[in-house]
């Protein structure tokens, strides 16, 4: 019973929010179209607002997807927007505050939706050189990308832009770091993006770890097989041994209750130790034990501002490069994103990582 009152009480909410929103568009387009009809508004505002739940209904109703995953933009602005609105407009005295303030809105929407697709859809590369306290070995190069969302709005042409700038970099090793698909493989499969991610190449390989997202797919047996034919090794809680030059472990994300511990999985010698973890959970334990370098991504860094406010509190390290104890920690923003194909506070990147290894005096 519980549970059902708490869905009850989340829709009430959510229909609270919309109607909200749904009054003020309204009075907004009824200052300059008069001749819209209220009943078949409120019928199109209401599929808008449920379109991301009736997209996940089957793949018949793609455009609804698409339509649900700017919803959530639109939705995060306007709570932040519409009461500032609301509040000028109880002390503006012109009678056309309506046509004026709706137009000032839809304007910072449009710039929002502008700025926002363009740093979503236009990556940018980090660059990172660390030293290690170790014996004197050849440096390492590795590219890193994360949370590609592969699917239907970061699509092929997306992900021939990583292809593109990752190749120019000729690394050694190139790191995915999880969320490779949005949930369902089929588009990967379906929109040629296997055939471009083939593209990809790294002198040792090119190497990939599950997220959360793979596992809210449950096609996790169709998405290693499509990696793999693509040339991505998806590693599933083991360790490897690259090119007799490092240890590299693959972790299952914490979706998967039963994942092993990392000390399981820990090498017995003292070669370099990378991890790969896509949920920066857990940055404790790979600093007690020792690893080289553990690297993350999943938080987007908000992916849309103010969310970066909520992810700060939440993890650890969010974002960035951080040195703890002897152990260098990653946590990449993403490549690709979640939802809508809008990046505002964060930008679509991978990260170029040039290891030295030198013993100190």
């Amino acid at each position: 019973m519980k549970i059902i009152a708490s869905i009850i009480g989340s829709l009430a909410i959510y229909l609270a929010l919309v109607a909200y929103l749904g009054w003020n568009v309204y009075i907004w387009i009824d200052s300059w179209a008069q001749w819209i009809y209220p009943t078949l508004f409120g019928v199109v505002w209401l599929l808008i607002a449920f379109s991301f739940f009736i997209g996940r209904l089957g793949h018949r109703f793609l455009v609804f997807t698409i339509i649900g995953a700017y919803w959530f933009a639109f939705l995060e602005y306007a709570l932040l927007l519409f009461p500032v609105a609301n509040l000028v407009s109880l002390f503006w005295k012109r009678t056309q505050e309506a046509l004026i303030l709706g137009n000032a809105v839809a304007v910072i929407f449009l710039l929002i939706f502008i700025a926002g697709t363009f740093l979503a859809y236009s990556p940018v590369v980090r660059n990172l050189e660390i030293t290690f306290d170790r014996p004197a070995a050849e440096p390492l190069h590795l590219v890193i990308g994360s949370d590609f969302h592969l699917g239907i709005l970061s699509g092929r042409r997306h992900l021939k832009r990583f292809v593109t700038h990752a190749n120019k970099l000729n690394p050694d090793v190139v790191l995915l770091a999880g969320d490779l698909v949005d949930d369902d493989p089929v588009w990967y499969a379906r929109y040629g993006m296997k055939e471009e991610m083939e593209k990809l190449e790294a002198k040792l390989g090119v190497y990939g770890v599950l997220g959360n997202h793979e596992y809210y797919g449950k096609k996790i047996p169709l998405l290693v097989k499509l990696m793999e034919s693509s040339g991505v090794n998806i590693l599933r809680d083991e360790t490897i041994l690259v090119g007799n030059r490092f240890y590299l472990t693959g972790r299952e994300d914490r979706t998967n209750g039963k994942r092993h511990a990392l000390q399981l999985l820990q090498p017995k010698d003292k070669l370099p130790w990378i991890i790969m973890d896509h949920t920066p959970s857990d940055l404790k334990t790979p600093v007690q034990l020792g690893a080289d370098l553990h690297i993350s991504g999943h938080t987007h860094k908000g992916q849309m501002w103010p969310n970066r406010f909520i992810t700060r509190k939440v993890f650890e390290l969010d974002y960035g490069h951080r040195l703890a104890g002897k152990t260098h920690l990653l946590v990449s923003s993403g490549f690709g994103f979640w939802g809508p194909a809008i990046r505002i506070g964060s930008r679509s990147e991978l990260w170029s990582i040039k290891m030295k290894f030198e013993p100190t005096s």
